[in-house]
């Protein structure tokens, strides 16, 4: 890949970074447009909508193409699914062991496949897969709740079994919330040619368990309608706004109550966009940029288009930033750079990547989804139960086709306010690190944790996270080795690791481009036990090397400090002051001080799939055990890559 220099984000926010709270009154939304505005602006029964109806064949043949026939072959295959049944001790599970999986792979399959049996059925439009949605569609009427078991603790019960006297929403109730809006859009009047209580009986759901649920309740978090200084808003917000608009827009004609819908989530997604930093990046990581930036220009498109494009930020600066994360920070070979609890492996969907950077403006984006779409052997253009997503991947398909494929590494990215830092050099190296603090979204420990790939290939690693279970969101959290910072890439400092809380984070966080240098005193993300004053952890990269310094000041020495690395790779301890790492073909040198340091490597088997799909069967953490105690002192190690 070509390494090319950019203008970072640094030349217009600045080398220091602005510790350390995103949350700012930006309401780019409200100063956009006021609830009269709304009220002028909107496209009302659905004219906004570009597809054809159901009864245009003409129409639909033209829209899918040679998209058709998969399609119908995929409908094909689901003409005699067994809908499953979700039992109540599939939801008590979750109390009772933290599983989630029992209840929601049932769930999943019942709403993927409705969503296969509508694209069929808009392709091939004889009827012969109607039956079999309205199956789905009743089924799924016939449920108490479309919340998932895990987040059925919004319920006032606080328990995983819904509870018939009240609606909650959340990702998955607003996800079928969506797809059902566009089944009764589609197709009503011809479940009304079977039997007319079908479309009713969908309506009414709808109206009860999305609609007055959403202008009726203020409590669920992820509104932030009552957030309090210092609160959290994360991809929930984005994605239940967009499913709720979605569902505002497809199904109420009432332009008064239309108007006042649309408005409140705009009042709410300002607060998702408030949280963020202006720099654009993802906190969360790039695995969740779909649900967050991603669901959020999902969001803002269909405001766009509800509105005839009157109501629209798509040329605020943020937002294009925020798009642009996405590109930054791919690797290369399908590994990205992850912190919390993202994935290292990914790069994003291209249709959707290539839909927003069309809609900001952005070459980088259009021109990256295009290289993604090239690499990719899966052409297949359903997202499963987000069927805004397949239709408008189906409107855009074409138009991305004609792109030019092209990806080119910057040779560093700089996220001044989230404090991301991403350097490339010529010979292969491509090192990421991160600032911050310890309560961000999906947080792990790790104030000041790096990466290193070498040739795209991962050398130096954070591992991510295993399959989620009810520890995963609870005060057991940080007891899973993966969240603990003695897991990243760290320092133990008097034997203690860092804590968990917005207290504990970097300061001091500077990024140099000249000399390709950045540094953070992390001493200020451990906790008070650990009586260290100063801990300058600073990165380097040169042409030929990553340079990693410590520099320190304890209060008190209590144990002999310790620093680790993770890796996939094999290591080899054997000569005193270097270790080699090997890993699929690629070879690096980690240099020390032989006389400071004794090196030890502990095996970390994955059971958990989440984990071993990436990484292999086992990782390996490295730690250097310093050989003496001091108050002050400075460490040095080198990564060099080997030329084989």
């Amino acid at each position: 890949m070509k390494i090319i220099r950019i203008i970072s984000l640094a030349c217009l926010l600045g080398f220091l970074s602005t510790q350390l709270y995103a949350y700012t009154e930006k309401n780019l939304l409200q100063h956009k447009a006021d609830l009269s505005v709304v009220k002028t602006s909107l496209i009302m029964d659905q004219k906004w909508v570009p597809y054809p109806s159901y009864a245009d064949r003409a129409g639909w043949d033209k829209f899918l193409g040679e998209n058709k026939a998969a399609l119908i072959a995929r409908g094909e295959k689901l003409l005699n699914y067994p809908w499953k049944v979700v039992k109540a001790t599939d939801y008590i599970e979750y109390e009772r062991s933290g599983n989630r999986k029992i209840m929601e792979d049932p769930f999943g399959e019942n709403n993927n496949a409705m969503a296969d049996l509508m694209m069929a059925e808009l392709a091939e439009g004889k009827g012969r897969f109607v039956d079999q949605l309205i199956n789905g569609v009743f089924q799924s009427c016939e449920m108490t709740s479309w919340v998932l078991s895990a987040h059925l603790g919004a319920q006032q019960s606080k328990r995983s079994l819904p509870d018939y006297k009240e609606h909650v929403i959340d990702l998955t109730a607003g996800d079928l919330g969506s797809l059902l809006s566009w089944t009764y859009y589609f197709f009503h009047s011809e479940f009304d040619k079977v039997n007319p209580v079908i479309s009713e009986r969908l309506r009414y759901e709808l109206q009860e368990r999305i609609l007055d649920t959403y202008m009726e309740v203020d409590r669920f978090w992820w509104m932030a309608i009552n957030l309090k200084p210092g609160g959290m808003v994360n991809n929930w917000n984005p994605w239940c706004n967009f499913n709720v608009l979605q569902c505002f827009m497809l199904l109420e004609n009432d332009k008064d109550v239309l108007a006042n819908a649309v408005y409140r989530t705009m009042q709410s997604v300002d607060k998702f966009i408030n949280y963020t930093h202006s720099d654009g990046a993802c906190e969360e990581g790039p695995s969740y940029w779909g649900h967050a930036a991603g669901k959020m220009y999902d969001y803002l498109q269909i405001l766009h288009d509800g509105t005839g494009g009157k109501i629209s930020i798509f040329d605020q600066p943020m937002i294009k930033n925020m798009g642009e994360y996405i590109v930054r920070s791919y690797v290369g070979n399908g590994w990205v750079v992850n912190f919390a609890d993202a994935s290292a492996k990914g790069g994003g969907d291209a249709p959707i990547i290539f839909r927003y950077g069309k809609a900001v403006g952005s070459d980088l984006m259009m021109e990256y989804a295009a290289y993604l779409n090239s690499q990719s052997k899966d052409k297949s253009i359903s997202f499963g139960r987000d069927m805004f997503r397949t239709l408008q991947s189906l409107y855009y398909s074409d138009e991305m086709d004609k792109v030019k494929p092209v990806y080119q590494t910057p040779s560093y990215t700089w996220y001044p306010e989230t404090e991301f830092c991403y350097m490339t050099n010529k010979n292969g190296l491509f090192f990421a690190a991160k600032g911050g603090y310890n309560n961000e979204s999906h947080n792990h420990n790790d104030a000041g944790t790096f990466s290193l790939y070498l040739n795209t290939t991962p050398v130096l690693i954070d591992a991510g996270v295993g399959t989620y279970t009810r520890q995963t969101f609870s005060d057991e959290r940080y007891s899973i080795w993966t969240m603990q910072s003695n897991f990243h890439n760290l320092p133990m400092i008097n034997g203690v690791p860092q804590k968990f809380g917005s207290e504990y984070k970097a300061t001091k966080v500077k990024f140099d481009p000249k000399r390709m240098s950045y540094s953070a005193n992390i001493a200020t993300a451990y906790p008070k036990e650990c009586e260290v004053k100063e801990w300058i952890r600073s990165y380097t990269l040169t042409n030929n090397e990553l340079r990693i310094e410590d520099s320190f000041t304890l209060n008190k020495t209590l144990k002999n400090n310790q620093i680790n690395f993770l890796t996939w790779g094999d290591a080899d301890i054997s000569k005193a002051g270097e270790i080699i790492i090997s890993v699929n073909g690629e070879k690096v040198r980690l240099t020390y001080d032989k006389n400071s340091f004794s090196p030890v490597i502990e095996t970390i088997k994955l059971e958990d799939p989440r984990l071993s799909n990436v990484w292999g069967k086992e990782v390996y953490r490295i730690s250097l055990n310093a050989k003496t105690v001091s108050l002050t002192g400075k460490y040095a190690f080198t990564v060099q890559p080997i030329k084989q």
